[in-house]
């Protein structure tokens, strides 16, 4: 640790000190996730997820009908409509890892904000 770093962790009150521990002990991938299904977007996140499962199974009927179709037509459609559950299933995946990062980062800035706070005191 460096001598600002020190000086950082002697300016942090008790509260202080437990909260960013707190913070830094919940690291874990399935905590990361489940921090997604709380807050003002969390009914977003439980429908992005609802429609990716729904999407999957959507995609994987349309796999299995394009390789069950007669005519060439039918496999055209039916390897859309499975390209089309994919892309789906896809974009809201990387939107709830976007959230994922998003509340990471909004995670250690706050830790940042309360070190400068307690150094503003002193």
């Amino acid at each position: 640790m460096t001598e600002f770093d020190d000086r950082l962790r002697d300016s942090l009150s008790k509260e202080d000190e437990a909260f960013l521990r707190e913070l830094e002990d919940r690291r874990g991938l399935f905590d990361q996730v489940s921090a997604t299904f709380h807050g003002p977007l969390r009914h977003f996140t439980w429908i992005a997820n609802v429609v990716v499962l729904v999407a999957t199974a959507l995609g994987l009927y349309a796999v299995w009908m394009m390789f069950q179709a007669e005519t060439t037509r039918g496999l055209i459609l039916w390897a859309a409509a499975g390209w089309a559950a994919w892309t789906v299933q896809i974009a809201l995946k990387q939107w709830i890892w976007d959230r994922v990062n998003l509340l990471n980062v909004l995670r250690e800035l706050k830790k940042i904000e309360l070190r400068l706070v307690r150094l503003e005191d002193r």
